[in-house]
């Protein structure tokens, strides 16, 4: 005890115990470290599932094609990846690289013009996640799908 009679505190070190002396912000911060941390080792489980695919894709002969990705304004545009689409609104894909992206992205004139460089996202474990009922699933479903014969994107 202190001289006004408070019980010193000593905050626990252990990251799963709940401190009561927390301010909201710190409580906010450590959410989203582990919101963070969750995500990191959902990416992490998900590459493994990619990594496999590749694998099987390249032992079936399956090909990789041209991505195209599609601007916010609607226009389809070439990049510079080659790849598998994941959903038949080729929305998502999977690179030759192994790499996952988006294929929704921003631009306009110029881009419609000389395409665009897609850059890599981390893979969730579920492919369109928030999305509407029917647009979501889970990745492992996706890939397995994409392997099937007569798979081809619409």
């Amino acid at each position: 005890m202190d001289r006004y009679g408070w019980v010193d505190f000593q905050p626990s070190q252990s990251a799963d115990r709940y401190d009561p002396y927390m301010s909201r912000a710190e409580e906010a911060a450590k959410r989203a470290e582990l919101a963070a941390a969750q995500e990191r080792a959902e990416s992490l489980q998900a590459q493994k599932l990619i990594d496999a695919f590749l694998a099987a894709a390249k032992a079936k002969g399956i090909a990789p094609h041209p991505l195209r990705a599609t601007l916010y304004s609607g226009q389809s545009v070439k990049t510079d990846k080659i790849g598998w689409y994941l959903r038949k609104n080729q929305s998502v894909a999977v690179g030759d690289d192994g790499s996952y992206y988006v294929l929704i992205v921003p631009g306009g004139f110029r881009e419609r013009l000389s395409g665009v460089k897609l850059r890599p996202s981390p893979p969730p474990l579920v492919v369109g996640r928030g999305g509407k009922d029917g647009e979501t699933g889970d990745m492992a479903e996706f890939l397995q799908l994409r392997l099937e014969p007569g798979w081809a994107a619409s």
